[in-house]
């Protein structure tokens, strides 16, 4: 079976599951099942393919038919300018969290050295990616789960920023090490009740840990708040990612725990994403 075929036939598989994505999905995952970029294959795609290749193939559809996302599928994900690992055990970054790094690097923009503390740092996909922008920065993750501990311990060896970096696994509350120029987080924001509403892709396979945000989705975002109000230096700057609901509610937690609101940003749909807040 030459490629365009096998691609058709997998595209029509991922349809059949209305799954929108179906032909580039079913182009994404053939150019991992015979490791060659995407664009190589598209322009010779009558190339026979080998059984063992035909078959790998044929299996990550299957995964994918079932909802499981690409980015398991593919053991990476694209963040900002650099590739990921992700696997089943930290949430899969998102394009909406770029808005938190664009307002990091624009507030950083003229500054030195300074410390960052990332609260719920998963895969490191918003810290080390700092880090990597700036080379004289220096950064703490924390996260209450081994596992994404270790993921974000490759990602940073990967962008080679490890020795500026401190990882520890320890609950919010509980966590009370250093003063920080810069606290960043994007807690799980997510209504308990909303969690079923969720595309089969995320609530069935991304770990509930990190989008579980308790009964009005704030409960985690309430112990951020205070722990970071303790943690920050004075004038320092708190940057937090928020459910598209949550603005007002999260403003006025912010205010209570003496932080300046400077300004609200909105992600690529419009919806209210990130506040940035000065602690005074």
């Amino acid at each position: 079976m030459n490629i365009q075929l096998a691609v058709k036939q997998g595209t029509n598989i991922l349809k059949d599951k209305y799954i929108r994505s179906a032909k580039l999905d079913s182009e994404i995952l053939m150019a991992k099942a015979i490791g060659k970029n995407r664009e190589d294959f598209i322009l010779n795609n009558d190339i026979n393919l080998k059984h063992k290749n035909l078959q790998y193939f044929k299996r990550l559809i299957l995964e994918r038919a079932t909802r499981k996302p690409i980015a398991y599928l593919l053991k990476k994900k694209f963040f900002w300018n650099n590739e990921f690992f992700v696997n089943k055990d930290t949430l899969i970054p998102r394009p909406d969290t770029e808005v938190l790094i664009e307002q990091i690097l624009k507030y950083t923009k003229h500054k030195n050295k300074i410390n960052i503390l990332d609260i719920g740092v998963g895969s490191g996909c918003i810290l080390l990616t700092i880090l990597n922008e700036k080379k004289k920065f220096f950064g703490t993750g924390i996260d209450i789960s081994k596992k994404s501990l270790d993921i974000c311990k490759i990602n940073a060896k990967k962008l080679q920023v490890e020795t500026r970096i401190k990882l520890y696994k320890s609950d919010v509350d509980k966590f009370a090490q250093g003063k920080y120029d810069l606290i960043v987080s994007n807690p799980p924001y997510i209504n308990k009740l909303k969690l079923k509403y969720l595309e089969k892709d995320v609530i069935n396979f991304e770990p509930k840990l990190a989008l579980d945000g308790g009964l009005d989705g704030l409960s985690e975002i309430r112990k951020v708040v205070k722990k970071s109000s303790e943690l920050i230096k004075k004038n320092g700057k708190f940057v937090l990612e928020i459910g598209f609901d949550q603005k007002n509610k999260v403003i006025n937690l912010l205010r209570n725990e003496g932080f300046y609101i400077n300004s609200t940003l909105k992600d690529l749909a419009k919806n209210d994403r990130c506040i940035v807040s000065t602690k005074i």
